[in-house]
Order: structure tokens, then C-alpha cells, then sequence
């Protein structure tokens, strides 16, 4: 899969909860903090219109799942310890936070925007604390960890950039090579914080700081889940609202798909509203029900977990899903299943990007390529877009 998300808060903020509503995985949940020691690894999935619908196909999928013509395509999650203030300095399972943190592509900040778990995850009145503060104190943790990385043997390696005329980028791309932080990010980082590449001797602390900011903006993009929305006061959760902070209700979404699972209602991850199956189901389910109803679904348009992932995938991290077939008439691979394989890519990537994503020798071998759609030859070098169907033609 190689794009892993991570999903990261303090303790008890429902960041568990997110990740089992996100995976339907079952890892440990309760309300006490380090609940999550080892960080979990879980598949999420990505929600996309599956082309069988506008083909009037019937799709057997192999590497996805296909739900009433909705795709749901597999990422990796990892839902990583809880963290509190200090982390960067080894307080609590900070290292081993920091540590899980490495392979991330981009993040899942799950907010408990109800204010009702204080800075070191203790539960707390409802409003008592500031949510706002947690997304402040998650993103200066990661940044003091980058410029520890980074400050090390600081002196020597910037003093000899300068002598051997090495671009500071580069060396800083090597340093930070375990985090799967591309040069280019970090080169636009020192141009966001505004510092002078030709002389990097002369960057202070606070230089070094700000540019470790611009860094974890580039390379480790943040999004919001401000989660428990339904116990949040209205003004908390408008003010917090932006383009990459979304309303969450991980419990909602828990709630839904187990009682999906259990033939009680009809309900897909994503979906803004639920039908009830089974109408002799006891009071507490109905009210449960009735109150996720109201309270989320009607409120927030969704209990925010799927919008979440889709916006993380296909926003933050600009990535685009394609289908290869091998015959552009019927959809098909050799085995003659229709429409089995979709792979996610970054965006712009080309015919030849996918032949290698789907085999090497496909590749190396590459002739050219086939669009299902307007039967049209295409190059190696051709950019794809979202929700292409590929044939590629290879020795």
C-alpha cells in the first residue's frame, strides 16, 4: 500500500475509537490513558465512485471492495500512542510517539472538541478546556522534534555545505531521510521561513525553529478531526471549522457500522443517513439510534470519519485513483474479471508510472498504453487522471 496515514492525539480525546471506526479493526478501547501502547496498524478505505455503475458492468473487485457502486480502496493507518506535553523530550511514550510517526505520509489529529479532557487526557467538565490549544501543543511537539533531528552536528555539516558549495537542502534531506521528507519540501520550506539557502552558518535557534515548522507543514500535512462534535458546544465547534477540520463522531460511526454489521440498519462508511432494518429492535437501540440521528447525521451532514480519510487521500496528499484492465473493451483482466484492480497514485502521475506500479517487467517493457474510455492510444509519458481506466500494452 506504501502511503500510510497516522492518526495521532492526546489520550482519551476518542482517537481509538477513530481508528477502530476508520479500520473496523477491534483494537483495545477504554478511558484510561496509554491504553495504546504499540502503535496499531489497521487498513482504512477511501470512498470513490466505481466506474461499474457508468459501464452498467457488474465489477469483481480483487485489491478493493465495491459497495452499490461505491469503491472502497485500502490505505494503511497506524494509530499511534497517545501524546502529552513533552513528548520531544521523552515524557511519557513521547520517543516512541515520534518514533511511529516516521513513516506517516500525513496525519489525522483526532481534537476532542468538546473540551472535556484536559491537557494530559484526564477527563474533565465539558468546555473546561481548550480544544484549540491541543492542535497548537501536537504541532509544536512535532516541530521540536524535527529541529532536534536536525540541530544535531548543525555546526559541522552547515559550515561544510558552504565550503564545498553543497545545497543545505539536500544535506537536510539526507538527515531527515528516515521521516520521508523529499528535498523538495525542504526546500520549500527555507523559502517559506524565509531564510537565505547560500549560508546556512549563519541560521539561529529560532531560524532553525521555524523553518522544523515549515518542514512538518510540507511534509507531514495535519488534518482536524474535531471529534465528539455532537457534546461540543456550537461556537466551539464553528470556530474551529476550516478547509482541513472536519466534525467527527467516532462512537457515531462505531455505533452505525456494528449495527450494520448486524443486519439493524442499512449503512455504508460515508453515507448521511441510516435506514432502519429491523423494526422490532429493543428501546436502547432506538434511542441510541435516534439520538445519532439528530444529533449527528441531521447536524453535521455525516458522522465525519469517511469525509476525513477521502479529504486526507485525495486533498492533503493529492493522490488519484486509476484501474488497469487488460482488454479496454470489456473491462477485464485475463482471468476475465471485470474491472478487479484500482491503485492509488500521486497526481500527475503518467501511463508508465502505473505500469510500474502494477508490475516492473509491465514497466521496463512498456509500448504503450490504451484509455478504456475514448479507446485512444496514449504515451508513456500521458498524465493520468482520477478514475481512469488503463490498458498497458508492454513486451
Amino acid at each position: 500500500m506504501g502511503m500510510q496515514i497516522g492518526i495521532v492525539g492526546k489520550p482519551n480525546v476518542g482517537k481509538t475509537t477513530f481508528f477502530n471506526a476508520a479500520t473496523s479493526a477491534h483494537a483495545e478501547m477504554a478511558s484510561y490513558p496509554f491504553t495504546t501502547i504499540d502503535a496499531n496498524k489497521g487498513v482504512m478505505y477511501v470512498r470513490i465512485p466505481c466506474p461499474c455503475r457508468e459501464f452498467n458492468v457488474t465489477c469483481n473487485p480483487h485489491n478493493s471492495e465495491c459497495r452499490d457502486g461505491i469503491r472502497y480502496v485500502p490505505i494503511e493507518a497506524i494509530d499511534v500512542a497517545g501524546l502529552v506535553p513533552k513528548a520531544h523530550e521523552g515524557r511519557g511514550l513521547g520517543n516512541k510517539f515520534l518514533d511511529d510517526l516516521r513513516q506517516a505520509s500525513c496525519l489525522i489529529h483526532v481534537v476532542d472538541v468538546s473540551g472535556s479532557t484536559d491537557e494530559e487526557g484526564q477527563m474533565c467538565d465539558v468546555g473546561a478546556h481548550d480544544p484549540e490549544k491541543d492542535v497548537k501543543f501536537l504541532e509544536e511537539e512535532i516541530d521540536y522534534w524535527i529541529q532536534g533531528i536536525i540541530s544535531k552536528d548543525w555546526e559541522t555539516i552547515s559550515r561544510r555545505c558552504k565550503l564545498e558549495g553543497k545545497k543545505i537542502s539536500k544535506a537536510l534531506a539526507e538527515k531527515l531521510t528516515g521521516l520521508g521528507i523529499k528535498e523538495g519540501d525542504i526546500h520549500a520550506a527555507i523559502r517559506n521561513a524565509g531564510l537565505e539557502e547560500d549560508d546556512a552558518t549563519k541560521w539561529s535557534d529560532d531560524d532553525l525553529f521555524r523553518l522544523s515548522s515549515h518542514i512538518r507543514k510540507a511534509g507531514k500535512p495535519i488534518l482536524l478531526a474535531l471529534n465528539k462534535c455532537d457534546k461540543a458546544p456550537d461556537e466551539m465547534v464553528k470556530k474551529m471549522m476550516g478547509e482541513y477540520a472536519i466534525p467527527t463522531s467516532a462512537e457515531a460511526e462505531l455505533a452505525l457500522s456494528r449495527a450494520a454489521e448486524h443486519g439493524l440498519i442499512s449503512y455504508k462508511p460515508g453515507d448521511s443517513s441510516f435506514t432502519i432494518l429491523d423494526k422490532n429492535m429493543d428501546e436502547k437501540h432506538l434511542k441510541a439510534l435516534e439520538y445519532i440521528k439528530t444529533h449527528v447525521m441531521e447536524k453535521y451532514g455525516g458522522t465525519g470519519i469517511q469525509k476525513c480519510i477521502d479529504k486526507a487521500v485525495f486533498e492533503m496528499l493529492d493522490l488519484i485513483a486509476v484501474y488497469p484492465v487488460e482488454d479496454e473493451h470489456h473491462l477485464t483482466d485475463k482471468k476475465g474479471n471485470v474491472l478487479p484492480d484500482v491503485f492509488l497514485l500521486p497526481r500527475g502521475s503518467t501511463a508508465v508510472d502505473l505500469a510500474y506500479k502494477v508490475h516492473t517487467d509491465l514497466g521496463e517493457g512498456f509500448i504503450r498504453a490504451i484509455d478504456a474510455r475514448t479507446q485512444r492510444i496514449i504515451g508513456a509519458d500521458h498524465e493520468l487522471k482520477n478514475g481512469d481506466i488503463i490498458r498497458i500494452i508492454s513486451k
